[in-house]
């Protein structure tokens, strides 16, 4: 049973972040730059106070029809954040992502930000345990 920890370790653990008073524009376009899907929003002490993501953008200010330069991250975030422990299994993470129809948690150890994972990281993370079980099989077929 992999965990969110080893997960992270494969991974790395660097988290992006915004902080609530910036514009969806400069969010949107540090997703873009950075190629990810979401961002950590943190309050000037530096500690988690929500999530922002593509999913946001596209739903509480494309279609609703308001200005990217205008309309503040705090204003579309989620604070209500859903968070993984390190010690979490993947499985147990992908079932609270499912339930919750989400689709990244960020991690934290304690009351430290350590991480932050996609639902696409513990795909993979299945996907190479399946992978090393079928080599392990394929090898003892063999012996």
């Amino acid at each position: 049973m992999t965990t969110i920890r080893e997960v992270l370790f494969r991974k790395g653990s660097s988290v992006h972040s915004i902080h609530k008073g910036a514009t969806v524009l400069d969010a949107i376009r540090k997703m873009a730059e950075l190629d990810i899907g979401s961002l950590v929003v943190m309050d000037e002490s530096g500690r988690l106070i929500g999530l922002v993501t593509e999913r946001h953008y596209a739903r509480r200010v494309f279609l609703k029809g308001k200005a990217s330069p205008t309309t503040r991250v705090e204003e579309i975030m989620v604070d209500d954040v859903l968070v993984a422990r390190p010690d979490q299994s993947v499985e147990a993470c992908m079932a609270v992502m499912g339930k919750n129809r989400v689709r990244h948690l960020p991690v934290i150890d304690g009351d430290q930000l350590i991480g932050l994972i996609s639902i696409g990281d513990l795909v993979q993370s299945q996907i190479a345990d399946q992978k090393f079980v079928i080599e392990q099989l394929e090898h003892y077929i063999r012996s």
